[in-house]
């Protein structure tokens, strides 16, 4: 018996011994379950978090949109909030837009200030496929025009007022030209610097190829990020009676006269410089020649494209308008601070003395304007700013449609 019973004590050892490993790993699974699990729980109540402000902040817009129907705002300036903050909510801004601009314009310089003042300004606008599939263009050609929301890509301030909202320095109001200095609520301008950064503008519709939509008018920058595409009703969209301000109407009044040049002439041997820089600038271009582009060219030219600054203080824009670092913009209230600071670095020279640059199409344009508001276009070459070409292979497509 006290055999046996060693036996079982031994074998009770054995068995006890070689089962602690298992218990140990054992125990490590568990508090890995276990830390698993905590973490689980943790990522389910941010996600509930998250959640709950995303409803509480769509409460606060549709108490909002109520409180400004009560008031009687017209519910257009509503959509147009609910669009920014869905903007902001699903973060898309500004490098997953729906589509993006091809532009005859390289820079913001010369960029019209509104959209159809230059009828031969052009651009291909281009469906990102992986977001909206290209059936979604069908019957868009049947409208002669329609409207374009898009994203202020090139706003030096973007990234603050994206990413560091109580660092971007951001101003109230904004220099108005048409007021010599004066300044105005940013809200109550088409300034492109806005605390959140959208823009809308109406472009012809020329015709719709595949996944790219031919536009002229425009008076968007090459790269330009579009968030949507609506067509122009004329019914509703064009509202009879409308009012605006006083300052606006002498504004109206005096615009074209303000901003029409005198003269637009070019140097004798301006023609043959530009084709030389057609040679490339052809192959990618929506223009079907030299000539075309230098109709384009005087259309542009045809108003003043400089500043309010550069009016008043002209300086040498050498740098400044060649990188395209201007702070002319496409809208009427567009002289901002920082186009201020830039007028403080004139110089001595006379208006004619000054070269400014002009760059379309990959093509930069040297030209002078004298106090009589005469330009004379001087000379053309290849710009190292090229054009975000994304759909080129259709631009003899775009061109056969205009010849």
């Amino acid at each position: 018996m006290v055999g046996i019973q060693q036996s079982f004590s031994v074998m009770k050892w054995t068995v006890s011994k070689s089962a602690a490993p298992r218990r140990r790993r054992c125990r490590a699974l568990a508090e890995r379950v276990r830390e698993l699990e905590a973490q689980l729980k943790a990522s389910v109540e941010k996600g509930a978090a998250e959640r709950c402000g995303r409803i509480r902040a769509q409460q606060v817009l549709l108490r909002t949109l109520l409180l400004g129907s009560a008031k009687g705002v017209g519910p257009r300036a509503g959509d147009f909030t609910f669009i920014v903050v869905v903007v902001i909510f699903f973060g898309f801004l500004p490098d997953d837009p729906m589509a993006t601009v091809r532009s005859c314009f390289s820079t913001r310089n010369g960029t019209p200030r509104q959209p159809l003042l230059v009828p031969l300004a052009r651009a291909c606008l281009t469906l990102d496929t992986s977001r909206v599939p290209p059936g979604a263009l069908e019957g868009l050609a049947e409208y002669s025009h329609c409207w374009i929301l898009y994203v202020f890509h090139l706003n030096t301030d973007l990234e603050k007022l994206w990413k560091h909202p109580s660092r971007s320095g951001f101003k109230a109001k904004v220099r108005v030209p048409r007021l010599k200095g004066g300044k105005m609520g940013v809200l109550a301008t088409r300034s492109p610097h806005r605390p959140c950064p959208i823009g809308l503008t109406v472009a012809k519709v020329e015709g719709v190829d595949g996944r790219a939509v031919l536009l002229s008018g425009v008076d968007l920058v090459d790269g330009t990020p579009v968030l949507d595409i609506k067509p122009y009703l004329p019914y509703s969209d064009c509202v009879r009676g409308a009012r605006t301000p006083t300052w606006l109407q002498v504004f109206f009044l005096r615009f074209f006269h303000s901003l029409d040049v005198a003269s637009v002439q070019f140097s004798e041997g301006f023609s043959s410089l530009l084709a030389k820089c057609w040679e490339a600038a052809g192959k990618w271009s929506l223009y079907a020649s030299d000539d075309e582009l230098k109709d384009l060219i005087r259309q542009v030219l045809s108003w003043d494209i400089r500043s309010m600054s550069q009016r008043n203080r002209p300086h040498d824009a050498t740098s400044a308008d060649k990188s395209g670092a201007s702070d002319v913009q496409s809208d009427m209230g567009n002289e901002s601070d920082e186009g201020s600071r830039e007028s403080a670095r004139a110089s001595s020279l006379l208006p004619d003395e000054v070269t400014y640059h002009l760059i379309v199409e990959g093509v930069d344009i040297t030209y002078r304007i004298d106090e009589n508001s005469n330009i004379m276009v001087e000379g053309a070459s290849l710009s190292n700013i090229k054009n975000n070409s994304r759909h080129s292979g259709s631009n003899a497509t775009w061109r056969n449609k205009f010849s």
